[in-house]
């Protein structure tokens, strides 16, 4: 998918541009980081992981703070210095020689990641509009998907080298897309921030329970992300005698379903009641993906491939419903002043989910079997069957200044 082809014009083919830069990089890194810090570094695989988690956990406390500065500068501009600190950060990943400078480095790393994400959601809704904005947000993601995977597939060229300067090529090429994304977003008009009605609280967002519920849901439901990188490879190696080598092909269905159908299927979502109806549909797609992937297990090979596939894709439609529907949620019930900070709030929701994520499901499934699969369609069912209930009660106790 290009650019041009996708119909994208003005701001928003400046942001899709800077999301695919930014997000080649992002490919490049995911795929060659975990072998330079063992092979080129030298640090034990025990010794990244450690790392990351530490990492990612105090990462998430960037969210909110940096969502709300947001709201009170041009997250345009924000966006870019933030852009061209983690060039640095991501440079700085050539210095580490030990597991302190390496979790030092890991740590800036998932700060500014975490804190930009908030501060991208908030750029967004400035570019696109509330009319547009569920729709701009689809349309990122999956340009981003095939940012990952073009950086991916170059960074093979590096694994195959499998030099300590092939990696290091890497990560001078995730360095460089930081700085041309950051190029292309200053390219963008200049957003103000929009005077504030009224004396404002701080941290009036991490007190809405009303959208704190909402938004707990929506990062229940997201405990899915891990289930097809993680969960389903581990699933097939123990359980199965599908070839290994099946797993590429599921997450290439992936991908390409989501380039595909991520906009498309955004179209329905575009404010909170709609969006309420759309995640409860997500939760029930999940659900049965969690009931047909451990189906899988005893099959005959071609069967259980033929099988694997068919809940990928119902997998992926649940996935993309409930991406369009949280980011709807988001937005819309949240304060019109405070976009920045509401966007941190929920995003520090996912992010703890996603921090959760792996040791929960693995323990869940690969120790509980089936029985661990059909308990979580049941979580993953139940909580999108509440969503619709709990985003009327958050539209109910909105005040009507937030309307």
């Amino acid at each position: 998918m290009r650019i041009e082809a996708a119909g994208l014009t003005g701001r928003l083919r400046t942001l899709a541009l800077a999301t695919l830069a930014n997000t080649v990089g992002t490919g490049l890194w995911v795929a060659g980081s975990a072998l330079y810090l063992t092979r080129a570094v030298g640090l034990s695989p025990a010794q990244v992981g450690l790392g990351l988690t530490l990492a990612g956990l105090v990462g998430l406390t960037a969210s909110v703070p940096l969502g709300a500065l947001a709201d009170r500068r041009d997250p345009r501009a924000l966006r870019a210095v933030l852009q061209l600190m983690q060039a640095g950060v991501a440079a700085a990943y050539l210095l580490v020689d030990s597991f302190p400078v390496f979790l030092l480095v890991a740590t800036l790393d998932a700060l500014l990641i975490a804190g930009n994400l908030a501060v991208r959601a908030a750029l967004v809704a400035a570019v696109a509009g509330p009319e547009g904005r569920v729709h701009a947000f689809a349309t990122l993601r999956a340009v981003a998907n095939l940012g990952i995977a073009v950086g991916a597939g170059l960074a093979g060229f590096a694994l195959v080298a499998d030099t300590g300067w092939a990696y290091r090529l890497l990560v001078l090429g995730n360095v460089t897309t930081y700085l041309l994304s950051a190029a292309l977003i200053m390219r963008l008009p200049a957003y103000p921030p929009v005077r504030r009605p009224g004396p404002q609280r701080p941290g009036r967002a991490l007190r809405d329970g009303p959208f704190l519920a909402v938004g707990a849901a929506s990062a229940t439901l997201s405990l899915h992300s891990v289930v097809l990188a993680l969960v389903v490879p581990l699933w097939l190696a123990a359980r199965t005698d599908v070839p290994l080598v099946t797993v590429s092909a599921v997450l290439l269905v992936n991908t390409v379903l989501t380039v595909a159908l991520a906009v498309r299927l955004s179209r329905g979502a575009r404010h909170a009641g709609p969006a309420a109806t759309t995640m409860r549909r997500a939760g029930l797609l999940l659900a049965v993906a969690m009931l047909l992937y451990p189906a899988t297990a005893g099959l005959p090979t071609p069967l259980a491939i033929g099988l694997l596939l068919a809940a990928t894709v119902v997998y992926t439609v649940g996935d993309l419903l409930h991406g369009s529907a949280s980011a709807a949620l988001a937005y819309d019930l949240a304060a019109p002043h405070a976009l920045g900070a509401y966007q941190g709030v929920d995003g520090l929701l996912a992010g703890l989910a996603r921090a959760a994520g792996p040791a929960l499901l693995t323990w869940a499934v690969l120790d509980g079997g089936t029985v661990g699969w059909v308990a979580l369609a049941g979580v993953l069912a139940l909580t999108g069957l509440a969503v619709p209930a709990l985003t009327r009660r958050a539209l109910a106790r909105r005040p009507s200044t937030d309307r």
